[in-house]
C-alpha cells in the first residue's frame, strides 16, 4: 500500500477527492484548516471564504466529524511546511466540502499523543479506540503477521483445513465452554480447546501435513499475557513422524524467520537450545525461562550440609549471584522478601559483598571460610549479591525462579530488542496434584509417552514416566506446546487406567478416536503456537489485550458488547434450561 504523501505527491495541480475524519479544526480568520485524517495518515485541507458554501460548512464542522472533500493538491510555501507529519510538505485546496455525518463529543481519546483514557473506558468504547493510529498499525501488522505464517506453511507442504468449533469436551487441562443442545435435551457441546481430537483423525484420514489458524476456546482467568475466553493459535500436525525433534526442526526457521525478517529483533543465538524440563527447573526454577539473561539458580546443598546456620539445614540450598547487586536499596530487598515470602519462603537471606567485605544480616551465623566459599562457587565479586534459597527442593526452585525474574527487571536486564528462544523438552507425563491429593495428567493425555506400554506398565514412580511433549519459550513466555501423539489404543487405556479411569469412561469421552486408531492409524506429531501471546513479544507489548481487536477486560467482561448477558425465558426453554439462584441454593440447605 502507497504512503498517503507518496500517492498525493503524483497529484501536485491535480484535483483530487478524499474522505474521512476531522482530526482537528483551526479557524484562522480569513481561512479554516482542517486536518483531515483517514487509515493513511492525515492531510491539511484549506477552505477559503470565497467558497461559500464549503466555508460555511467548515465552520460547523467539529472534531470526528465525518466528511468529503474535492480540491488541488499543492505543495505548502516552505514557511509553512510540517515537519512533524508525513505530508507535512502539502495540502489541498477545497473547492467542495460535504458533511457525511456528524459525532457527539468522544469519551476517549482517538490521538495517540496526550494523556490516554484508561483501559476499562477504551474498552467500552473500542470502535473508537481503533482510530488511534497505533491502534490501527497494531492489527496492519497483525494482518502481515498471519500472511508471514501462511506464506512458510503453504511453501512447506501444510495444507490449510479448519475444524469444528461445535466439538465435544476435552480434557485439555483448562474449564469447557458448554453449549447446550435443543435438539438433544440434556446434551451439551463444548467449544474446543484445541483442535486436538481434529487433528489427530485429519493424520488418521491421509492428510500429511495439516495446519490452521485455529480459534481455541477456555474459560481460564486472565492475565496480562493470557487472552479471557477465546484465543488463536497456528496449529500443526504432522503425519508418519514419530519423533519431536522432526517437527521442531521444521517449524523452528518459522519462529526465528518471524523474530529476525518480521519484526526486526535480534536473536541472542543462532541455535534454539533445547534444554530437559528437569534442567530447567534445577537452573531457572521455571519451565518458562527468560535466557536474554543468566542469574543461575547454583545448588549449594552439598557445600554447605555442614553448617552450623539453621536456616541451610534444609534438603535444598540454593543461591542466585546478581552482578552489581550490592547497590540495591533497602527498599528494593525488602521487595525481593515480600516477594520471596509471596511464593512460599519464610524469608530471603543474602550476602552483599562489596569494598572488600561483607554487609549481611546472616554473615554472623557463618564462618569466614563459609562466606569465602560461598563468594567462590558462585563466582560472586566486589560489588555482586548472593540471594539464597532454603526448604524443599521444588519450593527452593519456585522461590528463586520468581527471585531471578524480579532481579532482571530491577537491573534491566531484558532487552526487547533481543530474542531468545528454547525447545523445553522430556516433561513429565503425569504430576501430583497437591489440592486433589492424586496423580494427573502433566500436560497433555493425548501424548505419547517415551518408552510406550512398557514403560507404563514397568516403571514403578509413575511420576518418572516422561513423555515425548516440548514447548517453546520465547524471552520468558510459554508460546508454543506439542507431542509426539498416543495413536495406539491400548496404550490410551493404559494412561487413562493408571489415574483410575476404566476403558468405559475412556470409550465414551474419546470413542471417536479409539475407534480411528483401530483402522491403522500412523505415527504423528504436531505442536500449537499461541499467536497472540507470541505477536505480543515480537512487538515488544506488555498487555495481550492490547493487540487485539475487541478483547474483554480483566474479569472477562466484553463492555463494549455487554456480555456476558441473560438471555430471555424462551431461549432458555428452547435449550432445555433452568436458572438456578444462589437463593435457592441457600433455601435448599436450609432444608436439608
Amino acid at each position: 500500500m502507497r504512503s498517503l504523501s507518496t500517492q498525493l505527491k503524483t497529484e501536485i495541480g491535480k484535483k483530487v477527492y478524499v474522505a474521512g475524519w476531522v482530526n482537528s479544526r483551526r479557524d484562522h480568520g480569513g481561512l479554516i484548516f482542517i486536518d483531515l485524517r483517514d487509515h493513511k495518515g492525515i492531510i491539511q485541507l484549506v477552505i477559503t471564504p470565497e467558497v461559500v458554501d464549503a466555508f460555511k460548512t467548515a465552520e460547523s464542522l467539529r472534531d470526528e466529524f465525518v466528511i468529503s472533500a474535492e480540491g488541488l493538491v499543492r505543495e505548502r510555501a516552505p514557511e509553512l511546511k510540517n515537519p512533524n507529519i508525513e505530508t507535512g510538505d502539502l495540502e489541498i485546496v477545497v473547492d467542495k466540502l460535504e458533511l457525511v455525518n456528524r459525532s457527539e463529543p468522544l469519551p476517549v481519546n482517538t490521538h495517540d499523543e496526550g494523556d490516554a483514557s484508561g483501559e476499562e473506558l477504551r474498552l467500552k468504547y473500542r470502535f473508537l479506540d481503533l482510530r488511534r493510529p497505533s491502534m490501527l498499525h497494531m492489527l496492519e501488522r497483525r494482518a502481515e503477521y498471519y500472511r508471514f505464517m501462511r506464506r512458510y506453511m503453504d511453501e512447506h507442504d501444510f495444507i490449510e483445513i479448519t475444524t469444528p468449533i461445535l466439538a465435544n469436551s476435552s480434557p485439555e487441562g483448562a474449564r469447557d465452554f458448554l453449549v447446550p443442545s435443543r435438539l438433544h435435551p440434556g446434551q451439551f457441546y463444548a467449544l474446543p480447546q484445541a483442535p486436538q481430537q481434529f487433528k489427530q483423525l485429519l493424520m488418521v484420514g491421509g492428510i500429511p501435513r495439516y495446519y490452521q489458524i485455529a480459534p481455541c476456546f477456555r474459560d481460564e482467568d486472565p492475565r496480562a499475557d493470557r487472552l479471557y475466553g477465546d484465543f488463536y493459535q497456528l496449529d500443526c500436525e504432522m503425519s508418519f513422524v514419530d519423533d519431536g525433534e522432526t517437527v521442531r526442526q521444521t517449524v523452528e526457521p518459522l519462529i526465528k524467520d518471524l523474530a529476525t525478517k518480521f519484526a526486526g529483533k535480534e536473536l541472542i543465538t543462532p541455535e534454539v537450545r533445547r534444554i530437559s524440563y528437569e534442567e530447567a527447573m534445577e537452573t531457572y526454577g521455571t519451565d518458562k525461562p527468560d535466557l536474554r539473561y543468566g542469574l543461575e539458580l547454583i545448588d549449594l546443598t552439598d557445600a554447605l550440609k555442614d553448617v552450623e546456620f539453621k536456616v541451610f539445614q534444609t534438603p535444598c540450598v540454593k543461591a542466585i549471584c546478581v552482578p552489581g547487586g550490592a547497590s540495591f536499596t533497602r527498599k528494593q530487598i525488602d521487595e525481593f522478601t515480600a516477594l520471596a515470602r509471596k511464593n512460599g519462603a519464610g524469608g530471603l537471606a543474602y550476602i552483599l559483598y562489596e569494598n572488600g567485605s561483607v554487609r549481611s544480616p546472616i554473615a554472623k551465623f557463618l564462618k569466614d571460610e563459609e562466606i569465602a566459599a560461598i563468594q567462590q562457587l558462585t563466582g560472586a565479586k566486589d560489588g555482586d549479591a548472593v540471594f539464597f534459597g532454603a526448604d524443599e527442593r521444588k519450593k527452593v526452585n519456585k522461590v528463586l525462579g520468581a527471585m531471578r525474574i524480579a532481579f532482571a527487571d530491577a537491573l534491566g536486564l531484558k532487552d526487547d530488542n533481543k530474542i531468545a528462544l528454547c525447545w523445553i523438552v522430556d516433561f513429565p507425563f503425569y504430576e501430583w496434584d497437591d489440592g486433589a491429593n492424586k496423580l494427573d495428567f502433566g500436560h497433555n493425555p493425548f501424548s505419547l509417552p517415551k518408552g510406550g506400554l512398557e514403560t507404563l506398565r514397568n516403571t514403578e514412580n509413575k511420576l518418572d514416566i516422561v513423555a515425548d511433549q516440548y514447548d517453546m519459550v520465547m524471552n520468558g513466555y510459554e508460546i508454543c506446546s506439542g507431542a509426539v501423539r498416543n495413536y495406539n489404543p491400548e496404550i490410551m487405556y493404559e494412561v487413562f487406567g493408571i489415574l483410575g479411569y476404566d476403558e468405559k469412561y475412556v470409550a465414551e469421552r474419546f470413542g471417536g478416536m479409539l475407534n480411528a486408531f483401530k483402522f491403522g492409524a500412523p505415527p504423528h506429531a504436531g505442536c500449537a503456537f499461541g499467536i497472540d501471546r507470541m505477536f505480543m513479544v515480537l512487538e515488544g507489548i506488555t498487555n495481550i489485550r492490547d493487540i487485539v481487536a475487541f478483547p474483554k477486560n480483566g474479569s472477562g467482561v466484553d463492555l463494549m458488547m455487554s456480555s456476558p448477558s441473560f438471555v430471555d425465558d424462551k431461549q432458555l426453554e428452547e435449550a432445555h434450561l433452568a436458572i438456578i439462584s444462589d437463593d435457592d441454593d441457600d433455601d435448599d440447605q436450609d432444608e436439608e
